[in-house]
């Protein structure tokens, strides 16, 4: 996907698989994004609790094997539902889309013109592990493509911190993720 040279580079940038639905919204002041992410917010919150136990997890477990064993199993079946909502969400999404992603922005192809600077919610679903987020963000880019759709770039706007967190930690496992295979790749004979 070409990146655009006014786009920033204040953050480490990942292509990914991720499911995109555009919400529009006012540009009117009101910055409220509709009430019917609630999903989206519960996957996030999960994700967050997840990585916000870990330790925790580690810690007990040091001090008492058997219930640090019985929390690792209840966090297991918190996984499990979580992944169980993911896939009802991915009915509604469609296939997930090549994206460029950062903690400050993303950019992906869409079939519709968006205006530059219009102010859009933007639902991800990222994949494997289910993160549904909504995110603020306005229009930076919209350039038309020869198939008939739209490359549109786009910053996030007003991220909270545990959204933020959250980014960096997807990013941060599609890092690593592509270090283990290229590893992998390269000690293959």
């Amino acid at each position: 996907m070409p990146m655009q040279d006014a786009d920033r580079r204040e953050y480490y940038r990942i292509e990914d698989q991720v499911a995109v639905q555009i919400v529009p919204l006012a540009d009117d002041g009101d910055t409220a994004l509709p009430e019917d992410a609630q999903l989206f917010n519960l996957l996030g919150e999960l994700s967050l609790l997840d990585f916000e136990a870990q330790h925790l997890l580690r810690q007990m477990g040091e001090r008492d094997r058997l219930t640090g064993s019985l929390l690792r199993v209840m966090n297991r079946r918190i996984d499990l539902i979580g992944q169980a909502m993911t896939h009802g969400l991915q009915a509604q999404f469609g296939v997930p889309q090549t994206v460029t992603l950062s903690e400050g922005g993303i950019s992906f192809q869409h079939a519709e013109a968006l205006e530059r600077d219009a102010l859009v919610g933007l639902r991800l679903l990222l994949m494997p592990h289910g993160l549904g987020l909504l995110l603020r963000a306005r229009v930076a880019h919209c350039q038309p493509l020869s198939e008939g759709s739209y490359h549109i770039g786009a910053e996030f706007e007003a991220l909270t911190d545990a959204q933020r967190q959250l980014l960096a930690r997807h990013i941060l496992q599609k890092q690593a993720q592509a270090r283990r295979q290229a590893r992998e790749l390269s000690d293959q004979p």
